[in-house]
């Protein structure tokens, strides 16, 4: 079933006598930070954030950061060479980048609007110091209450995973935080998987995996699956014009089309790169897993996301919406 109304994605044609494809400081802040909280803390033989509530799912390493930058370029072709998809303008002038990670969005968004200020956050201080003049990083827990002297024009978040505990409150403190007339826009991959031609048997690993990891967060506290309530969640903030695309991200370079095969690879390359940064503090918080129960559950995952006989593919939502300013 193809839930998202697009063309359905022609898989190419290949030879499968093989294996398979196989695939290939500190940033500036207004906080004063410890070193306990510059170094992070370590678990499963990897860095985490140390600070915010919740606790953050995923690792703040070199290895995190150098997947977050591949997921950043997978996007920007996804979007069309886009950073964005909000009509806001030539000259913006207040922007908030929520998660911001290693700054990516961030750095490139102030590179493109030199009108433009803009603010990233993060639990991690793991951004660049050397940066665009109109850009700078703030170290801060986004579910706790703002403090910002100044209303958004354009809001933005992208891929806030196994973080958020409380959608609503941050949707709504991202409405009483933005100019009349602005825009906030929220980009996440919703990692259930998806198959328009019935080749991906129930048992596929990366089928397995992509449900287990999303019953797992759910568990965890930082559900995977909230971005199909982020459209209702909008509207009961007080957003008034909530407009939601979908795209398609093969999670292996099995279609034809050239754009969506390297689409395809990126992504295969993060799940190969990412799958125990995913799993390792989610499962043991939801089910108790140990490392090596949890990379004995993965190995199936990386075997059949190689296989190019699955036609498999995960969604990504961007959703903009602007407040009502009558």
């Amino acid at each position: 079933m193809n839930p998202s109304g697009e063309d359905e994605i022609e898989p190419d044609e290949f030879d499968f006598e093989d294996d398979g494809f196989e695939g290939g400081s500190l940033a500036s802040s207004t906080t004063s930070v410890s070193s306990s909280i510059v170094r992070g803390v370590d678990e499963y033989g990897r860095t985490y954030a140390s600070l915010g509530k919740a606790g953050y799912g995923m690792p703040i390493d070199d290895d995190e950061l150098d997947r977050i930058d591949l997921k950043h370029r997978l996007y920007t072709i996804l979007l069309g060479e886009r950073l964005f998809m909000a009509p806001i303008g030539d000259h913006p002038q207040h922007v908030l980048d929520l998660g911001t990670g290693s700054g990516i969005w961030a750095i490139d968004f102030a590179d493109k609007y030199p009108s433009a200020e803009i603010i990233g956050v993060d639990l991690a201080p793991i951004q660049p110091e050397w940066v665009p003049s109109n850009c700078r990083f703030e170290l801060d827990d986004v579910e706790e209450p703002w403090t910002y002297k100044n209303t958004f024009d354009f809001i933005h978040a992208r891929d806030f995973l196994f973080s958020i505990t409380d959608w609503p409150r941050l949707i709504e403190q991202c409405y009483e935080n933005q100019t009349p007339g602005g825009y906030t826009e929220l980009q996440c991959l919703l990692p259930e998987p998806h198959c328009d031609d019935d080749s991906t048997p129930p048992d596929n690993g990366v089928v397995e995996f992509s449900n287990k990891v999303c019953d797992a967060s759910a568990v965890a506290g930082w559900s995977l699956r909230e971005p199909n309530n982020y459209k209702q969640y909008m509207h009961n903030a007080g957003f008034e014009d909530v407009t939601e695309i979908r795209y398609k991200i093969p999670t292996s370079p099995w279609p034809k089309d050239k754009r969506m095969k390297l689409i395809g690879a990126f992504e295969m390359q993060s799940l190969l790169q990412g799958a125990s940064a995913f799993s390792l503090r989610t499962f043991g918080k939801a089910y108790g897993w140990s490392q090596a129960e949890t990379e004995l559950f993965l190995l199936k995952m990386r075997s059949d996301v190689r296989d190019l006989r699955f036609h498999t593919y995960y969604e990504f939502y961007a959703r903009q919406e602007t407040e009502d300013c009558d």
